[in-house]
């Protein structure tokens, strides 16, 4: 016989009691289950900086040249950025755990291979494989971490830890380069990614739930024009320094860029199921959000390859003290994650990032003042603490204005256009800043070029803080109107 509720006094059915066995299993799987794709977001943000204090000796194990070395980075950067947004709307349309568990099967495979290489052209081919399977992967982890969360207020936790992984992850990344590189081979750089990648894959059809599928005809033709516009901006921009801002690759390549974003917008407005959905960029808070993230990233990736190249040069550090002088911005970024999620509840995003752009500015000037006679404490473990506080007030409000409000069929394109945009943003930041740089700089000395190049960096965060004032703080009729 089935179970009937027992009547009250008021001869209405008594509430059924759910099994409070019930919610924390639920609970638990999904907690567990963001954990998971966090872990594998670590791990693909780790790849973008983990080489970088191991490049002098790849140089001289695989006997690259001065010119070819930078493309150790720039072919994983050249193809995760590219293909970002193609990766985002493959896990809408066939499943986004799916796809996530394609991409980063495709990265695990490919760093064992660059931990194998024994050419300059083998361990490139790897990075860019590396590359494409970030990008596949990518997307994936924001959707599922979002669509994933229970309730607003586990979105915005998982948003923050989303972050915090992707920021911190970076500094974090410099840190075990310098520490395998130093005690170990350069070839633990790829080796690294191996067990956790297999791990993950272990774990995450157990743990994560996988996401409805949109069927319908693919926008294969949008498909093309974002990953040619993504690849043409960032290649163009990569080469910027080196030759020239006037160079026909430079001006070639932009210009290419910008025919294809001209294709790209036609196109998206005709097609049923468009890879970049224009109605994503009609929302004034959205672009606001979108602007600030190329900005601030311009500027912390910018930071990474100053500050590197400071702490080695002038201060003469080792490969890991290099590292270990990262971690006041990493300990930062990861603290303010814990309760940023609670203030963007409170006080909504727009405060918080007025407060952390204007931060960051300050870390950036304060870094313009070091020279030849600066010691580590104060000169560059005060401007990166003030940095990471800073950066962890920004990154989660920012992230947040730019998938929320989407709905779920379509949060791997929203996440494939906000981490796009990451990667655009470090690519633009990095050619203005290291141009900048160049034009100051002294043969042999570190010092003379620095200054300007971080009061650039200052500048972009200056830039992100105007941005949040006319776009992203609420206008007051609006704010009347919510109250």
């Amino acid at each position: 016989m089935p179970f009937s509720p027992s009547p009250t006094r008021t001869g209405r059915p008594a509430a059924r009691h759910k099994s409070p066995a019930l919610r924390p299993v639920n609970a638990g799987r999904a907690a567990v289950g963001i954990a998971i794709v966090l872990v594998a977001q670590l791990m693909l943000t780790l790849d973008t900086t983990i080489v970088n204090v191991a490049l002098p000796r790849i140089s001289a194990d695989l006997g690259f040249s001065p010119s070819s070395l930078s493309w150790v980075l720039n072919a994983y950067t050249l193809a995760f950025g590219g293909l970002l947004l193609l990766g985002g709307r493959l896990g809408d349309t066939f499943g986004r755990l799916q796809v996530f568990e394609i991409g980063l099967a495709v990265f695990t495979a490919s760093s064992l291979l660059g931990g194998l290489a024994q050419s300059p052209t083998m361990l490139i081919a790897a990075r860019v494989a590396q590359g494409i399977g970030a990008a596949l992967a990518a997307p994936g982890v924001l959707a599922l971490v979002t669509t994933s969360a229970r309730d607003a207020a586990g979105k915005h936790r998982a948003l923050a830890l989303f972050s915090a992984v992707g920021v911190g992850g970076g500094t974090l990344g410099l840190v075990l380069g310098g520490l395998v590189t130093e005690y170990g081979s350069w070839r633990w750089t790829m080796f690294i990614n191996v067990p956790i990648g297999i791990g993950v894959l272990a774990l995450a059809r157990r743990c994560v739930t996988e996401t409805p599928r949109n069927r319908g005809r693919f926008d294969f033709v949008g498909a093309i024009a974002a990953t040619g516009v993504a690849v043409a901006m960032v290649w163009s921009l990569l080469g910027a320094p080196d030759k020239g801002w006037t160079s026909l690759q430079t001006v070639g390549g932009l210009a290419v860029g910008a025919v294809l974003v001209a294709v790209l917008a036609v196109t998206e407005r005709r097609v049923t199921r468009p890879l970049l959905r224009p109605d994503l960029l009609r929302s004034r808070r959205r672009l606001g959000g979108l602007a600030v993230v190329t900005l601030v990233f311009g500027s912390q990736i910018s930071t990474f390859f100053l500050v590197v190249q400071y702490v080695q040069q002038v201060l003469h550090f080792s490969p890991l003290e290099a590292g270990l002088a990262f971690l006041p911005m990493t300990v930062g970024i990861f603290a303010l994650s814990r309760v940023t999620p609670r203030l963007v509840g409170r006080f909504g995003q727009a405060p918080l990032l007025m407060l952390g752009t204007l931060g960051l500015t300050g870390s950036f000037a304060w870094l313009s003042d070091i020279d030849t006679s600066s010691s580590y404490f104060p000169a560059v473990f005060g401007p990166l603490l003030l940095n990471g506080i800073a950066a962890g007030l920004t990154f989660m409000p920012a992230a947040s204005l730019v998938v929320g409000g989407v709905k779920p069929e379509h949060a791997g394109s929203a996440s494939g256009l906000l981490q796009t945009t990451q990667q655009l943003g470090g690519a633009i930041g990095l050619a203005v800043v290291v141009s900048v740089y160049a034009a100051g700089a002294v043969p042999g000395a570190f010092v003379p070029g620095a200054h300007a190049a971080f009061l650039t960096t200052a500048a972009f965060a200056l830039l992100a803080f105007i941005v949040t004032v006319l776009a992203v703080r609420p206008r007051r009729n609006t704010a009347a109107q919510s109250a």
